[in-house]
């Protein structure tokens, strides 16, 4: 199943639910989705990790291009699902962490992936009708958390920091926190307690 479908599933299952009793966390594209599900008013509390851009966030940084080339390069592949290669994924993924965790984080978790995902964001500020929308300004949309990874290559502070900006005009609580020294695996490396640390912190403010 595509990234696209899953996340339509995951949306209609949200439905279902009272959303008083849910909380919602993300990373990257699973941030996006955490903020489209947010802004739907169907979360109690939401933590988007790293999350990638939906129309709006305009900062385009040199590392975030440099780590979709593999798969914004070639118009075809956005119908396919694309490899990286373990030097694309040290660059995008595992940049700040030793050379043999990187090795390791890429033999466990490196799959590949359909680069429509990745085609949507970077078109969602020239296409009116895109599906990397989200509704920032819902009043329902509950209390929200970005946390970015300070040398994350993939979506740098510049763009998670454009997020918090469009999220924050929302009256709900809106932070953002800097998880220094880690890139874009900050949720599968072995500091990866820090992050859960920091979403679970937050959740529990809100969600008893």
């Amino acid at each position: 199943m595509s990234d696209a479908l899953s996340g339509l599933a995951f949306l209609r299952a949200l439905h279902e639910v009272d959303a008083r009793n849910v909380a919602v966390i993300g990373h990257s594209f699973g941030g996006l989705l955490t903020q489209m599900v947010a802004g739907r008013g169907l979360s109690a509390a939401s933590v988007a990790i790293d999350p990638a851009p939906f129309r709006g966030v305009l900062p385009l940084p040199i590392s975030a291009l440099k780590s979709a080339s593999p798969v914004l390069g070639n118009p075809a592949n956005r119908n396919r699902a694309i490899p990286l290669t373990y030097e694309q994924f040290r660059f995008g993924f595992a940049n700040a962490v030793s050379e043999d965790e990187a090795k390791e984080l890429y033999e466990t978790f490196a799959v590949p992936a359909s680069g429509a995902p990745l085609f949507q964001a970077a078109a969602a500020n020239l296409n009116p009708w895109t599906e990397a929308k989200v509704n920032s300004k819902n009043p329902d949309r509950g209390p929200l958390l970005i946390i970015s990874g300070e040398k994350d290559h993939t979506v740098p502070l510049a763009i998670a920091n454009a997020s918090f900006k469009q999220q924050r005009k929302n009256k709900g609580v809106t932070e953002i926190v800097e998880i220094k020294g880690r890139g874009h695996a900050l949720t599968i490396d072995s500091g990866w307690r820090d992050v859960a640390d920091a979403a679970l912190a937050f959740v529990q403010r809100f969600v008893k």
